[in-house]
């Protein structure tokens, strides 16, 4: 059977499965008790992180609708159906930028944490930067505060630039409070541009900040489902016709390992040396079994020897993030 691995997060977050569950719509695109056996069954394969957060009031994609979803309301009461103690998972919740600092972190963080019916999260992801501005030194020292009260573990950013990141830290380390200790980044053998970008590569490695690779299936494009009408996130680079058009040869390179493109999609964002946890959104049983696989795909082929078969892949280098 297999057991899933865990790793550290940055210097000082907590120790987590590399493989983490979790997408915007996942969990209300699944019947209830499909759902509580998933949940019990990756709790048992020794994945312990799951991602969900607040999904309504900002827009998601580049449409800019407002896409509601109570996915994060229907986990608290799968694990709750599951038997799976607080203290066998830990949570990773999303926090906005869009309503700060009118609407604190600490005060974004309590709403979600009575969505999910709990009392803290281990980590929690800053959601994308959409202002030409941010205070830093304002920011940190108000999720600082989250830390202290008790509400939060640890925390990341979400598809943040080079800069930001560096900033962030750096106004951390002047305040001597914590300070970002992830980086979630759009990563799959298609789209590359940020997590190994020689100067992202730097900074995880000078900080000790780890990647989340996430997006590793596109939207369910890099796992066999081209054509989906799902509603995914935004597409930075605008690439997302061209991955599509790749998606074809993924499985033609998963093939002769006897592998499936999303196991290929998955080991390859695990295969990063900066990757704490990769995290995907599985919906049925036979999904996440599939995934589990990865970690099996991964040792028989080796982590570059899988890069190198997949870098003909690779679509958005140069157009950036």
């Amino acid at each position: 059977m297999t057991t899933v691995p865990k790793r550290r997060i940055g210097t000082s977050g907590p120790e987590v499965s590399v493989l983490a569950l979790g997408s915007w719509h996942t969990y209300d695109r699944m019947d209830f008790h499909d759902g509580a056996a998933l949940l019990r069954r990756a709790v048992d394969a020794g994945i312990d992180l799951f991602d969900v957060g607040v999904y309504g009031g900002v827009p998601l994609d580049e449409s800019g609708k407002i896409h509601h979803s109570f996915t994060d309301v229907i986990f608290g009461r799968l694990v709750e159906h599951a038997g799976i103690a607080r203290e066998d998972y830990r949570l990773s919740e999303k926090l906005w930028l869009e309503p700060w600092p009118q609407i604190t972190m600490s005060a974004q963080l309590q709403r979600a944490l009575e969505r999910v019916g709990t009392d803290r999260a281990d980590l929690a992801v800053l959601g994308d930067i959409r202002t030409e501005t941010i205070n830093y030194r304002a920011l940190v020292l108000d999720l600082a505060e989250a830390v202290r009260s008790g509400l939060l573990g640890a925390w990341g950013v979400n598809n943040w630039s080079v800069a930001d990141l560096r900033a962030t830290h750096e106004a951390a380390q002047a305040e001597g409070v914590p300070g970002p200790q992830l980086a979630q980044l759009k990563y799959s053998p298609c789209r590359r541009a940020m997590a190994d970008d020689p100067e992202y590569r730097a900074l995880l490695a000078e900080t000790g900040i780890s990647l989340q690779a996430s997006d590793v299936f596109e939207g369910g494009m890099l796992a066999g489902r081209v054509g989906s009408d799902r509603v995914v996130g935004r597409d930075p680079g605008g690439v997302r016709e061209r991955i599509a058009a790749v998606a074809p040869r993924l499985r033609e390179i998963a093939a002769g390992w006897d592998a499936t493109p999303a196991q290929v999609a998955v080991a390859f964002g695990l295969a990063h040396p900066a990757t704490a946890t990769v995290l995907f959104g599985a919906s049925r049983m036979e999904q996440l079994e599939d995934n589990l696989g990865a970690l099996d795909l991964l040792e028989r082929v080796g982590a570059e020897p899988l890069r190198a078969a997949v870098d003909e892949l690779w679509v958005d280098q140069h157009v950036g993030a």
